[in-house]
């Protein structure tokens, strides 16, 4: 069965991606101009920076040229998963997004489609439920695992539909992973061991699934064996670096955010933490006063996002 082009450079799909992205970081950096100049300095420059970095890394996943060869070489295709899993999503959450975000959409469409859709009881109680923890643990375990399956892995190097599917589903649970561990406004910052303890549990599905594919002695996705072999990399040599670059990524970058996450905790000086907490919740408050100031209602509810529990 011959490989799909997925996300060829010039491609419809590509193109419309590339439009989405610059669509969603004009109406961030819109509202960042806007708070930046009213808000008191709430959302810094480096705001600003991570989000247009995060998305430009889900560009380059998903509609650079990079992203044409995940059919000829597992290493990319594999890197491409980093980006939308472990990389793109904690900067976008670190950038502050939903503040700009709201700010920079039109007042209309606020008042009128996203406040009432925030006040909806159902709508609510499913952002309850998918800002838990334990869901966004397993729905991310779930993502890496399923999608690594060869039969499942199959279908989606050859379908264009199921392509499409794979990828978002890694964003999406990428996303719901990073949620509590950034714990982006409208969540309440909530200093919390446990989720040094997330960080370091959600390595274990990385480890299984590296491990399996550094050390097994075949190629485990056949899809490759007809590879062009890019760079000189034999299909197994290429699975080999693939998992490699998967386990060491993901080790490093959840190392990194579970040590900082220690470190505050276990910081000597307690009152450092409670300015912190003091600090994250007038910027919540006043960043929140610039929102109503758009949609009163639209604020009241995001309280009540995933993670405000």
């Amino acid at each position: 069965m011959p490989h799909l082009h997925h996300g060829a450079p010039g491609s419809l799909e590509s193109l419309l991606l590339t439009v989405i992205i610059i669509f969603a970081a004009t109406v961030y950096l819109r509202g960042w101009l806007h708070l930046r100049s009213t808000s008191f300095g709430i959302i810094d420059g480096w705001h600003g920076f991570s989000f247009v970095v995060g998305l430009s890394l889900i560009w380059v996943a998903i509609a650079s040229p990079m992203a044409a060869l995940d059919h000829e070489l597992l290493t990319v295709h594999m890197l491409k998963h980093l980006l939308l899993m472990t990389l793109a999503p904690p900067l976008i959450w670190l950038a502050e997004p939903v503040g700009p975000l709201l700010r920079g959409l039109p007042q209309r469409f606020v008042q009128r489609v996203l406040a009432p859709a925030f006040q909806s009881l159902p709508v609510r109680r499913i952002a309850r439920a998918l800002g838990q923890p334990e869901f966004c643990w397993l729905a991310a375990a779930a993502a890496l695992i399923g999608w690594h399956i060869p039969a499942v892995f199959t279908v989606a190097m050859h379908s264009t539909g199921w392509h499409i599917v794979e990828q978002s589903s890694f964003l999406a649970s990428g996303l719901l992973f990073w949620w509590p561990v950034v714990q982006p406004w409208p969540s309440l910052l909530r200093p919390d061991l446990s989720i040094v303890l997330y960080l370091f549990f959600a390595t274990l599905p990385c480890d299984i699934l590296s491990g399996f594919l550094v050390f097994c002695d075949r190629v485990i996705y056949p899809a490759y064996l007809s590879s062009s072999h890019l760079f000189g990399f034999s299909a197994l040599e290429d699975q080999q670096c693939a998992a490699a670059l998967m386990w060491t990524c993901v080790t490093l970058v959840y190392l990194v955010a579970g040590a900082i996450l220690a470190m505050r905790l276990l910081s000597p000086n307690d009152q450092d933490k409670i300015a912190v907490a003091r600090d994250y919740s007038m910027g919540s408050r006043l960043l929140g006063k610039s929102v109503r100031s758009l949609s009163r209602e639209v604020a009241a509810a995001a309280i009540s996002w995933p993670g405000s529990r």
